[in-house]
């Protein structure tokens, strides 16, 4: 059974703007959500900037999100790492936490060939009983999942089941989705490839266009898999300007400035991402108008 069928939210990490993390309104974030029905929460993501969280503030903002949604839907913790022993340690504590599953990014700056990608994924999700959703994201973290080699990995690792796919390669995708036969739940990584994964078989999306638009990002998926494939689809296209405006620079920078106009108090980034260009600000606001949204 997949973890979730829908659309997760990659949720943001508001911060104040003394760069603390913003705690009251992460619950005010998180409750939205859960009204606009999104499926599942994705926490420390890279769009929650994990990254630059230490350790104690990544294991707190977990534990304030498991504690908020209350099992109302799947709590998912991004714990991955360059190194493989803090993956462990992040990925048992937030076991112990009560996550419902992990999230587990590809080692980073020191990347990995492929038989170390198996090792050290085969190590953390050894370490841990919860099901493990491995992450490729290569434009990130300079290190690709082969489909060859997730395949492996789901098929010799109980608690392996799922991939985030965000590497864009549409043909790298249907290659692992023809190799594993079922034995995968695939997600799509990327706003602007939602209907095709599902196309493929993917299960939904963890989305970062959810943090504005969560219902449409929902029904998106929700759509295609009642069998409204061209609504789904006209719905997707609708949402390309928007999601382009999203990524026209570094995620998280855009979705929290867009946040911000929307008055949901996203507030600062932590360095090295710094705010949105003016001229990029105004393209976005365009975008957010012309998709329906209400700003601030």
């Amino acid at each position: 059974m997949a973890i979730f069928t829908g659309a997760g939210v990659a949720i943001v990490t508001p911060m104040k703007e003394n760069g603390d993390v913003n705690y009251e309104v992460l619950g005010e974030l998180i409750e939205e959500q859960i009204a606009g029905g999104t499926d599942a929460l994705i926490i420390c993501g890279t769009t929650g900037e994990s990254s630059t969280l230490s350790h104690e503030e990544h294991l707190d903002v977990i534990r304030y999100a498991i504690e908020k949604v209350a099992k109302r839907i799947p709590v998912i913790a991004g714990t991955g790492s360059n190194c493989t022993e803090t993956a462990v340690y992040l990925s048992q504590e937030a076991e112990k936490m009560g996550a419902d599953a992990l999230l587990l990014v590809t080692p980073y700056y020191n990347k990995a060939t492929q038989k170390g990608l198996i090792k050290h994924f085969t190590t953390v999700a050894e370490s841990v009983k919860l099901p493990i959703i491995l992450y490729n994201v290569p434009s990130r973290t300079g290190c690709n999942i082969l489909p060859e080699t997730a395949v492996a990995m789901a098929k010799n690792v109980e608690n392996i089941v799922a991939i985030k796919e965000a590497s864009g390669n549409i043909s790298q995708i249907a290659k692992m989705m023809q190799l594993a036969d079922g034995c995968i739940d695939l997600y799509s990584g990327n706003d602007d490839q939602i209907v095709p994964i599902l196309s493929l078989g993917g299960k939904g999306v963890i989305s970062v266009l959810s943090n504005v638009a969560p219902k449409e990002t929902h029904d998106i998926v929700q759509l295609f898999l009642e069998g409204k494939v061209e609504e789904s689809r006209d719905l997707q296209l609708k949402a390309l300007p928007l999601i382009n405006a999203l990524f026209s620079e570094v995620n998280p920078i855009p979705v929290k400035a867009a946040l911000n106009m929307m008055g949901k108090n996203a507030g600062t980034l932590r360095g090295p991402l710094t705010d949105m260009e003016e001229a990029g600000a105004k393209k976005l606001a365009q975008a957010m108008k012309d998709f329906g949204i209400e700003l601030a």
